[in-house]
């Protein structure tokens, strides 16, 4: 299985090392982003755990997570696919970044490569995503990345006492992406 993918700009889809850890802190120390992640991560230790829990479950075959890299090989957001579903060949993709990458096409190109390599290496035939209505830049992501808009989800989340929409979009093995 190819656990490195090369992307335009310089970039590329890695395996989370353990060097990644400050990285991880200070992207999910931004407002916001501290409910993205399994745990409170408000320490080194705490990513350290974070990308130990992320290599066990690639080792195990349950999800499989990359850190999208610049040139340098510093980490500047991340991808994954999770809740595999062999018989159904389905799989849910997710995706960040840290505020420095924001605007850069950074998780475009991430998660347009996360989904030809799930297709590819892991053959799966549709991969799904979600975000909430209130995040048009999420939206603009999955929909540069191939997603198309499949429909709204009312009221799923909850963050902080506040219910949310979630609009859900989907891409297919067999469909063309510009």
């Amino acid at each position: 299985m190819n656990e490195r993918v090369e992307l335009p700009q310089g970039l590329s889809l890695r395996p989370w090392e353990t060097a990644d850890a400050p990285a991880v802190r200070e992207a999910f120390a931004e407002p916001g982003m501290e409910r993205q992640a399994d745990a409170p991560i408000g320490s080194v230790p705490d990513a350290l755990l974070w990308i130990r829990g992320r290599q066990d479950q690639w080792s195990r075959g349950a999800a499989f997570a990359f850190a999208v890299a610049d040139a340098s090989g510093a980490a500047l957001g991340g991808v994954a696919v999770s809740s595999l579903d062999a018989r159904h060949a389905t799989g849910w993709v997710s995706y960040w970044t840290g505020s420095a990458a924001r605007g850069r096409g950074v998780a475009t190109l991430g998660c347009r490569a996360l989904a030809d390599w799930c297709f590819a290496e892991l053959d799966l035939f549709r991969l799904e995503l979600g975000h909430r209505t209130n995040n048009p830049a999420s939206c603009r992501v999955a929909l540069a990345a191939g997603f198309a808009a499949e429909g709204l989800q009312r009221q799923k989340l909850v963050y902080d006492g506040v219910r949310h929409d979630v609009e859900t979009h989907a891409r297919l093995a067999t469909d063309a992406v510009a």
